[in-house]
């Protein structure tokens, strides 16, 4: 028999899950009992005649100086309360690189590859032909033209060529898509786990677009696939300081320098599934940018689990017994991510479940903690809080997982798996691909809720919610352009290559 789905995720939320929505309805106890009250007043008033309101006015008793100072009071409560309220981030627009079709990386040329590389020995080559096998990867992803050599070419000046050929490229294009001038962007947060070279990449981006000598400008490295939810974060963050401001979000991955050429089974994973890619984000909290806006940021939650050693070293760069340096994956990686889902999920789970699937799983959680008979676990639905879920695209197992851990149909991870498929794990910026391709197939429709989930070495899970402001005509360019019309394909279990 098969196990139910997220029986852990179930014992672990305990009675965290009631804390955080009697917390919520606690700090919104006011609105609640305010609501009741409003409403009842209108509707009494409505059954009155105007002179009926005109006598009740005069019978309060208040003359001409006591209207003015209410009137002067209301202003300046609802004055006081819009200021405090948080400034909506929209995001404008986003560009994701496409590679050219001259990186492709075909199967046989993968294979072929490996074998003539002269640091791989059979065994490591029969073991990446395995994992490529599964790996849900296709026959179009793309390596940079530095790994195309054999063997690859991982110098200094080969990571910058590539680092400028995928986020000016993805720069550039949302210029042209939003027509912002770079002299108007006032924050830059980059993001790159395994590449930071002196001056940073955020520099180099100054350098070539001529940016305000006081941009606000940031480099963030080492923190994984989940840190382009990071870069959004921070972003929201300074936008709240700063108003009237635009934001440049650009998230990437260099793979150039970071090719493993030894023979620990552990390390050769990232070798199999990492492929290049970029995304550029525009956000901002201008209001008049709301009309032509896409989205608006919702929630961003960070879940780190790094205080825990096992999570921590789970994805772990290091040298090998031979000098060689690169990224070990442990074979707890799936259940570490499987811990760190639970508690990300476990704070979302208030902030965008429908009520009635709160008091469901509500009801379910005391009832079998009172021991009562015949009462079997609620697992919430997600689907009713969102239309579209895009999965950091880490892998097969890693979208396999969430897919039966949030008990998701085949159509929620349509665009995970897609994005896989056609462009491999681009890292951070796979969200953006994903998003790109619900956009490409003329899904994205006003009001719809989108959920972005990404997992980072550290260990972190990071989850941010967007509401689509606008319905998303069909982009005539983009990445997936060229070979939208040929998706969903079907993807087999296993891709014999031997």
């Amino acid at each position: 028999m098969p196990a139910e789905p997220l029986p852990q995720f179930l014992s672990s939320v305990k009675l965290k899950y009631v804390k955080l929505g009697y917390q919520y309805v606690m700090n919104n106890m006011l609105t609640f009992l305010l609501i009741p009250v409003m409403v009842a007043i209108v509707l009494e008033a409505l059954k009155l005649d105007p002179d009926e309101l005109v006598a009740l006015w005069r019978s309060l008793g208040f003359n001409a100086l006591h209207t003015l100072c209410t009137v002067f009071l209301i202003i300046i409560i609802a004055t006081a309360y819009f200021m405090s309220r948080p400034r909506p981030v929209y995001l404008v627009d986003y560009a994701c690189f496409k590679p050219a079709r001259n990186c492709r990386v075909p199967f046989a040329t993968f294979l072929e590859h490996a074998r003539l590389m002269p640091f791989f020995d059979e065994k490591s080559v029969r073991f990446q032909v395995r994992i490529l096998e599964r790996s849900g990867l296709g026959e179009e992803t793309c390596l940079p033209p530095a790994n195309h050599y054999i063997p690859p070419n991982s110098s200094m000046e080969a990571a910058r060529a590539e680092a400028e050929l995928v986020i000016f490229s993805a720069i550039d294009e949302l210029i042209a898509k939003t027509g912002i001038k770079p002299k108007d962007v006032d924050i830059l947060v980059v993001n790159c786990s395994l590449f930071s070279p002196t001056p940073s990449l955020s520099a180099m981006i100054v350098n070539k677009y001529k940016l305000r000598s006081n941009i606000l400008s940031f480099n963030l490295s080492g923190m994984g696939c989940s840190a382009g939810l990071i870069s959004v974060d921070l972003a929201r963050d300074l936008l709240q300081a700063h108003p009237n401001s635009y934001a440049l979000v650009v998230s990437t991955e260099i793979i150039t320098p970071n090719y493993y050429a030894g023979n620990e089974r552990a390390m050769l994973l990232p070798n199999c599934l990492f492929r290049m890619g970029a995304a550029a984000v525009l956000l901002s909290n201008r209001r008049r940018e709301r009309g032509r806006a896409k989205y608006r940021l919702l929630h961003v939650v960070r879940t780190h689990k790094g205080a825990d050693d096992r999570a921590y070293r789970c994805v772990y760069e290091e040298e090998d017994g031979d000098g060689n340096s690169g990224i070990s994956l442990s074979k707890d990686l799936m259940a570490i991510a499987g811990e760190a889902l639970r508690t990300n999920i476990t704070t979302v789970g208030p902030l965008v479940l429908p009520a009635t699937e709160q008091l469901r799983f509500l009801v379910s959680l005391v009832a079998r903690r009172l021991g009562a008979r015949g009462w079997k676990p609620y697992i919430p639905d997600f689907k009713k809080a969102f239309e579209h879920f895009c999965i950091h695209a880490g892998g097969r197992a890693v979208i396999d997982e969430l897919q039966r851990s949030l008990g998701l149909s085949a159509a929620n991870v349509e665009a995970s798996r897609m994005a896989l498929h056609r462009f491999g794990n681009t890292s951070s910026s796979s969200l953006w691909y994903e998003l790109g391709y619900i956009e490409a197939k003329g899904r994205m429709r006003r009001g719809d809720r989108v959920w972005m989930i990404g997992f980072g070495s550290g260990f972190k899970c990071n989850s941010a919610v967007w509401r689509c402001l606008r319905t998303v005509n069909t982009p005539v360019d983009g990445p997936w352009s060229e070979c939208i019309h040929r998706y969903p394909v079907h993807i087999p279990e296993v891709v014999k290559l031997l």
